[in-house]
């Protein structure tokens, strides 16, 4: 086979194997370099969201979540369950049988668009060529006319609670528990460190969030995150706000974390600690510097507006470019690249990036925050829907949480949505549009929408704004 191509992609993550085949897809010889290895030394495609990240954790949110209904709603829907029995070893063999057909899925898309699948490393050799390593140790050199780093990122590994894999572990290790821990550590309360806290508190740990920030979801506007914060708590987890963490100590039994709160010491012993304080970008042994590939203070890869890095035909895409660290972010640069590439005029629209938290009850959220939105100097309308008043949400017994519309008191139009509440990842959508179309409350106002649905609450919340709503007490606030 031939090791020229035009396109050769270091990176089978969701921003890297997107980007090879939509750029087969536009005729150009395309080739896709990925590393990864699973715990069984097993290659596999779709980089930390399939195999270690989004999707088991997904599965593991729905099983615990299964869980947890069982226990506190079924006796409301008249369903006598009996004692519940908890198979932990089955429930992560459906896990990973969920990531592995969904990375064998990826192979063959490859296959289906004439993709050249390398399981291995790929190094950047500068001129144009990538040295690729194959895991059993054969090298060869490729040659490219554009070469795409899409290498990601990895767990932020902090020097006071290094990893161990056994007692300290990251978000990999956090899904691979054989049994519940008694009592659960976790140190950061962003989106990773609040979904593994909230699957193993369902599931019976008990559960404590150190956050060294004074505020929860910092990035959510802060009613939906106050009200989130008082569903969580409500569920048993304890997150402590303003908890700096001193040093966190492995024993053969259990972990000591020392952190202060409130300028008081304090001590907490745990049988697992989960280091989730963020994600640094994966640039190992890339030959980044011997390609001229210029990268900032932080570490992530350099690029324009077109993900243009500083070496001629190189371009990066994904997290390890910065930016929101999220699979659907990655994959949307990578196609937009591929595009680029191929003379198609395309850009991704930063202002509308979806964001979800799977716990119980969601959090989901696109554009600005009301505190975000007055710093910009919008003059703001504000309408808040509850599921309280939702029917299908009632008959779900799942009314809790609200619906946020930031709408442009001038203009009318609608510039975020912050929402807790059942399944609000899948209502997100409708907001993302929105904002993509520059719509309106005017807009939403006059669109039908189904009943009962859950849907229906992002419509009451936009009548809500303009003090419109019809099933709900109107409180215009401006």
């Amino acid at each position: 086979m031939s090791n020229e191509y035009d396109v050769v992609v270091v990176g089978g993550g969701p921003a890297g194997y997107p980007c090879a085949i939509r750029a087969a897809q536009l005729g150009f010889k395309t080739a896709c370099i990925d590393a990864w290895l699973n715990r069984d030394n097993t290659p596999a495609f779709g980089g930390t969201c399939l195999n270690a990240g989004c999707i088991p954790s997904k599965a593991l949110l729905e099983s615990s979540e299964l869980y947890h209904r069982m226990q506190h709603e079924a006796a409301a829907h008249g369903i006598g369950a009996g004692k519940l029995a908890l198979d932990i070893a089955k429930m992560q063999a459906r896990k990973d049988a969920v990531s592995k057909q969904l990375t064998g899925g990826i192979k063959q898309l490859f296959a289906a668009n004439k993709v050249t699948g390398l399981q291995g490393y790929g190094k950047l050799l500068g001129n144009g060529q990538v040295e690729f390593t194959s895991h059993d140790g054969k090298t060869e050199t490729l040659k490219a006319k554009h070469i795409v780093i899409a290498t990601g990122s990895e767990p932020v590994n902090l020097k006071i609670a290094p990893f161990d894999g056994e007692r300290i572990v990251d978000s990999w290790g956090a899904l691979d528990f054989s049994e519940v821990p008694k009592t659960l550590g976790v140190i950061g309360a962003g989106v990773i460190g609040v979904e593994l806290g909230s699957v193993w508190n369902r599931l019976g740990a008990k559960t404590v969030i150190l956050e060294a920030l004074p505020t929860f979801l910092p990035m959510v506007d802060q009613q939906i995150a106050k009200e989130s914060l008082r569903h969580f708590t409500k569920q048993g987890l304890d997150i402590r706000l303003g908890a700096k963490v001193l040093s966190a100590k492995a024993g053969k039994k259990n972990v000591t974390v020392e952190y202060e709160i409130g300028g008081e010491k304090k001590t907490e012993t745990f049988d697992k600690l989960i280091v989730a304080v963020g994600r640094r970008p994966y640039t190992k042994d890339l030959g980044a510097d011997v390609a001229g590939v210029a990268l900032d203070e932080r570490g992530f890869v350099k690029v324009d507006a077109h993900y243009k890095t500083s070496a001629p035909g190189v371009y990066a895409v994904g997290d390890v470019i910065g930016g929101a660290m999220l699979a659907h972010k990655g994959i949307e640069e990578g196609v937009a690249l591929a595009e680029q590439l191929a003379g198609h005029h395309t850009q991704v629209n930063y202002n509308a990036v979806p964001s979800v938290i799977y716990t119980m009850p969601e959090v989901a959220w696109v554009g600005l925050s009301e505190e975000q939105a007055k710093e910009k100097g919008h003059e703001v309308k504000i309408g808040t829907g509850p599921f309280a008043a939702n029917g299908r949400a009632k008959a779900m017994e799942q009314a809790a949480g609200s619906i946020k519309i930031i709408a442009d008191a001038k203009s009318d139009r609608i510039l975020g949505v912050h929402m807790v509440g059942p399944y609000v990842s899948e209502l997100l959508a409708e907001a993302v549009l929105a904002l993509e179309f520059a719509a309106t409350c005017e807009d939403i106002a006059l669109t039908m929408h189904g009943h009962p649905t859950l849907s229906e609450n992002f419509h009451e919340a936009v009548l809500l704004v303009d003090g419109r709503a019809v099933h709900a007490v109107n409180k215009v606030k401006k």
